[in-house]
């Protein structure tokens, strides 16, 4: 049996988190302020978004922390779970947000509210440009770390809601339909909801050890048992133990004696071809297999 924990150093995310948090706490206070003196409810639910978003990158930059802590003999895995974690939190979190955004909108159609669609054109501009800039500084992670991709995605939602405000505040400015306002709120959350149960699904799908979207569990499955002198193979289980890394075992089934560095030469190719970092490989001879023989 061998086993390989080799991987790549994940990308140090701490100064995008440190500029992510201290602009978006900012943006909330200004944007609250600006909300509430003015009545808007765009602003108001924009504001109370962003400070779901500053809650959100606070507990991913956490979890980033105690995922770089080395295992214990209490988590012997370490601590890499807790991004899986920070991520579900994470979209729960934009959901409920959504929830009382669009709740409060309902209201607004029955009792309009006259706001100031300069005022809150202004504080949009200022927001379109904190929100996207905040997503970049995310971008090029985010296609391997889900955690990253909460971030991105949080940001990136921020951004078309202040696009949105600014369209609203604009057609509040020309024909003084102030309906406008809490219309641009439900349809903004509308969509926000929809990105979030992407990041809700594949969060809960990793917290519950699927195997993760960017595995092809097939194609694994197909190379193990093309292996030169493997016979047959079971037990085959892939998980991930961060939103980075993906742990893999598996019983190969092999009648002759194998090479010295057949093991590790399967797991170093794992880790190149599959993006597995942690692989367990037991052997077994065919007279001596384990009975329970599952290839899921």
């Amino acid at each position: 049996m061998a086993h390989d924990h080799s991987h790549s150093a994940p990308k140090n995310l701490t100064p995008a988190f440190q500029w992510a948090v201290g602009l978006n706490a900012v943006y909330v206070l200004l944007e609250a302020a600006a909300g509430f003196m003015t009545g808007s409810l765009a602003l108001i639910a924009d504001a109370a978004h962003n400070l779901t978003d500053v809650a959100g990158l606070l507990i991913a930059w956490a979890a980033m922390a105690l995922a770089k802590r080395a295992p214990s003999d209490q988590f012997t895995y370490g601590l890499g779970r807790s991004t899986e974690l920070a991520a579900l939190a994470n979209a729960i979190a934009i959901l409920i947000g959504v929830g009382a955004v669009v709740w409060e909108a309902m209201g607004r159609f029955q009792t309009a509210v006259e706001v100031p669609g300069g005022t809150i054109m202004v504080v949009a501009l200022v927001g379109i440009g904190i929100n996207f800039g905040t997503a970049m500084l995310f971008r090029s992670s985010q296609h391997g770390d889900l955690n990253a991709k909460g971030a991105y995605l949080h940001m990136m939602a921020d951004g078309a809601v202040s696009v949105a405000v600014v369209l609203a505040a604009g057609g509040i400015l020309l024909t003084g339909w102030t309906w406008l306002d809490p219309a641009v709120a439900i349809l903004v959350s509308l969509v926000i909801a929809f990105t979030a149960y992407g990041l809700l699904k594949s969060s809960l799908r990793l917290s519950l050890d699927g195997v993760p979207e960017n595995i092809d569990k097939d194609a694994i499955r197909d190379w193990l048992t093309n292996l030169p002198g493997v016979q047959s193979m079971h037990h085959l289980h892939i998980w991930a133990l961060s939103t980075t890394k993906t742990a893999l075992t598996v019983h190969l089934v092999m009648p002759d004696r194998i090479e010295n560095s057949f093991l590790a030469e399967t797991a170093r190719e794992l880790s190149h071809h599959f993006n597995i970092e942690h692989a367990t490989i037991q052997i077994e001879n065919p007279d001596s297999q384990c009975e329970a023989i599952s290839t899921s």
